[in-house]
Formats: structure tokens, sequence, C-alpha cells
């Protein structure tokens, strides 16, 4: 099935100006890096910039596999996805590069990582850890939404 087919049924794609929108309201997505046996799927917080990057961090140091895998990649992609039901959700995906923000230049990217979600538990780690600021910046996006039931159903 391809995506003309399901606008037919209501999908709509998003344009710059709702993918915005829609990425400064989400704090979650997945990272995906690429690896010799397919992409490394990482849940991740961020923050957003409100034009053409996220930021975010991880805890545990360059012995971490998902820091080694960042480090080394020269590109990886970020789903972001909001699911209401089955017939209302929204996605976004991303492609683009992801540079380590050295520590000096942190104060840059501080309010945008204030947005980032993050449970206690990471909170409490990034006082005691060993922490990295990523930058992933988003050189292509495609957004799409459903927003109602499909043609053909009454709603009451």
């Amino acid at each position: 099935m391809t995506i003309d087919t399901l606008e037919a049924a209501g999908l709509t794609r998003m344009d710059d100006s709702n993918i915005a929108a829609f990425l400064s309201n989400q704090r979650v997505g997945v990272l995906g890096l690429p690896t010799e046996n397919g992409p490394y799927m990482i849940p991740l917080s961020f923050g957003y910039d409100g034009d053409r990057s996220l930021y975010f961090t991880f805890i545990g140091g360059s012995a971490s596999r998902k820091q080694q895998l960042t480090e080394a990649a020269e590109n990886a992609a970020v789903l972001v996805y909001k699911v209401e039901s089955m017939f209302h959700w929204e996605s976004v995906l991303l492609q683009g590069g992801i540079e380590a923000v050295p520590e000096s230049e942190w104060d840059d990217p501080a309010d945008v990582l204030e947005t980032a979600w993050r449970p206690e538990l990471f909170e409490d780690a990034i006082e005691d850890g060993d922490i990295a600021v990523y930058r992933f910046r988003i050189d292509e996006k495609e957004g799409l939404r459903h927003a109602g039931l499909p043609p053909g159903f009454e709603q009451e």
C-alpha cells in the first residue's frame, strides 16, 4: 500500500510548519543508528530548537554501545510519533547527522535540553555520571498524520 492510497483513506502529509509544531510538543522518539546488522534502535528523549536540530544527552560514558555507535555514525534517523487511537496518530521521520557538542558549548543548547523529558532515575544519574551532549542535525523530514475515521465510517 502506498502513501497515495492511504491519502484516499484520510492520511495527510504534514508541511514544515506542522512538523515544527509537532516536534515542539513532543519529547521522546526513537534514534536509529547504522550497524552492520541493521539499525540499532534507541529510545530517546530530546529537546527541539524550533529550527533544524534536536539535542539529547547520553549517560554512561564512552564504553556504552549507543555512544560508540553515535560517535561513529555519519547519518542516522529519528522517528517521533504520537498515537491516540488507530484513527488518530501522527509521526515524523527525520534523517540527518549527529555531532557531539563540546562541553565548552553546553550553555548554548541548555534551554533546549531543559525541555527534554527524563525519568527521575536519569536525572539522578546525570548528577553522578559521565554524560555527553549531542546535536542531531535535521537534513530531511517527513510527517504523516491521520485524524479521524476513514471515509465510509459514520461518527455519532
